[in-house]
């Protein structure tokens, strides 16, 4: 049996849920997180790896700029651990929202990946 090993750029990530054809289940994943943290999103199962990429990045840029307790609280049940998050460079939020969409993506990808093993 493999073992987990996390994709180290969103790009690796979303190239390896399509091969494991676990990019809709990876979808329905962040769906639920979102709604379930009243954050709404609802990403189509036609919406292409890049666009994921992008509208999640805009998602997590908004968050930092006009609701920053809710974007805890949305990490909080994802469950992206708070140390990974702490690491974060916070000058630049262009880039700390990538940083923060990855680190979702990552912790999603890991659910969908177990649950799809065991």
């Amino acid at each position: 049996m493999s073992s987990f090993i996390a994709p180290s750029t969103t790009e690796d990530l979303l190239s390896e849920a399509e091969k494991e054809n676990l990019y809709s289940k990876l979808i329905d994943q962040i769906n639920k997180d979102f709604n379930f943290a009243n954050e709404g999103i609802d990403f189509p199962q036609g919406t292409t790896p890049h666009e994921l990429k992008v509208q999640l990045h805009e998602k997590i840029y908004r968050l930092i700029q006009y609701k920053y307790a809710e974007l805890l609280n949305l990490l909080y049940i994802i469950d992206v651990p708070e140390d990974n998050v702490k690491q974060l460079d916070g000058s630049d939020t262009v880039e700390l929202s990538e940083q923060i969409a990855f680190l979702i993506l990552r912790r999603e990808w890991m659910k969908v990946w177990f649950r799809n093993r065991f």
